[in-house]
């Protein structure tokens, strides 16, 4: 991050900034271990294990949207500290859970937590943040994100290889040191607006058609960005016939975006069309994946992964900032937590579909298709944005002639 623009930063921004780190340090520790922990010791299988981490993602998205309004009714800090430590009760809970239900609790607690802070959270970032940077502030954002994603790998083989009752309770441990944090270092953050009803923020929201519009196209972005987790992964073990390869891809990702996040910024922070970009690096994305068809060596893999990368460091901080430019100062949390659904379905639907069609690659002999499909949706999400920006521009222009005339 540039001096000036660190500099700018409110206290409070740097702080939901360390927050933001120690989660996704907490988070990727345990969720990667949990799958192996119900297959291997446990004795489940891996539909069974995979149900737990869709139960799991499902309390936190399908709710983020309720969550998001009552932060906007509550306060941003309260839902923040509350999400936070239901979030905590929920990890450290997997360190006792011998029974199916049990399990099952602890990821509903766990996805219930991850609703009521991410969008107050999300919503804090926009309202405390100054339009200038806000911007560069969700990049550099971004870059804490992988870099907890990396350190996550060193403390969840660690932990997990001693004992995965610690690995969970290390988890949980971070998420409650986060909501003490917020509670008494971080100062209120009320909506200074006019107050409205739980279900009138809904509709309001709902009424938005062009938010909602732009949400549905988002879906097709998290189909790809899902291909990280699931298609990538299989395809290193598939070309490689090595686990240790499958680190390095993934390691190229985060580590690519430490390093390049902040550049790749300020390279675009003259270009004004936002959706435009979105898109842009949404086909980046889907460029990179199609190349991995052609993909049969390891340093092949890591090429194509940095050029997904590169997809992800255009999109992600536009993304981020464009929902705080769709929403009414006092409905920035439900915004957010609606535009979870992009995640929640899109992210649902590449980890079906993608496996689906991959296995389907397999068993049909024709490897290049779950990449093409790859390609196709990123030139569709591409095409939508600009075409909406474009019907935006236009929309705003004839405003301005009304206004004149």
């Amino acid at each position: 991050m540039k001096r000036r623009v660190w500099r700018e930063t409110p206290i409070s921004v740097k702080l939901l900034l360390v927050t933001s780190f120690l989660m996704n340090l907490g988070f990727y520790a345990l969720i990667p271990y949990l799958t192996l922990y119900l297959t291997g010791s446990i004795g489940w299988t891996v539909a069974m294990a995979g149900l737990v981490l869709g139960v799991r993602q499902f309390s936190q998205q399908g709710f983020a949207f309720l969550g998001g309004v009552v932060a906007d009714t509550f306060g941003y800090k309260g839902t923040m500290v509350l999400g936070l430590l239901i979030r905590a009760a929920g990890f450290a809970l997997f360190a006792f859970c011998t029974a199916p239900w049990q399990f099952f609790l602890a990821a509903v607690l766990s996805g219930l937590g991850g609703s009521l802070f991410e969008p107050a959270m999300s919503a804090a970032f926009a309202v405390l943040t100054p339009d200038s940077i806000r911007k560069d502030v969700f990049a550099f954002r971004n870059v804490l994100t992988n870099v907890g994603v990396v350190g996550s790998q060193v403390v969840g083989t660690a932990l997990a290889a001693f004992d995965f009752t610690y690995l969970s309770l290390f988890a949980g441990a971070i998420f409650a040191g986060n909501g003490l944090i917020a509670l008494f270092l971080l100062q209120p953050i009320e909506v200074k607006h006019e107050r409205h009803g739980i279900w009138a923020s809904m509709a309001l929201v709902v009424r938005d058609r062009r938010f909602v519009r732009y949400t549905l196209i988002l879906m097709g972005y998290y189909y790809l960005n899902m291909q990280l987790f699931l298609t990538i992964p299989q395809l290193a073990q598939d070309v490689t016939h090595s686990k240790t390869a499958v680190g390095i891809v993934l390691s190229s990702v985060s580590v690519s975006v430490i390093l390049l996040q902040m550049k790749v910024s300020q390279w675009l922070e003259g270009y004004p069309q936002r959706l435009t970009l979105i898109g842009l690096g949404t086909f980046v994305m889907g460029f990179g994946l199609f190349l991995l068809a052609f993909a049969d060596t390891l340093w092949m893999l890591v090429a194509d992964a940095l050029l997904f990368a590169l997809g992800t460091m255009i999109a992600v901080p536009h993304m981020m900032d464009m929902v705080q430019r769709f929403a009414p100062p006092e409905h920035v949390g439900a915004y957010y937590g609606f535009n979870g659904y992009s995640l929640a379905i899109g992210g649902s639907v590449g980890q079906f579909a993608g496996g689906w069609v991959y296995d389907l690659a397999q068993r049909q002999e024709m490897p290049w298709l779950p990449w093409t499909l790859c390609l196709f949706v990123g030139l569709w999400v591409a095409w939508k944005l600009y075409r909406m920006e474009q019907e935006m521009a236009q929309s705003k222009s004839d405003c301005v002639r009304m206004a004149r005339s």
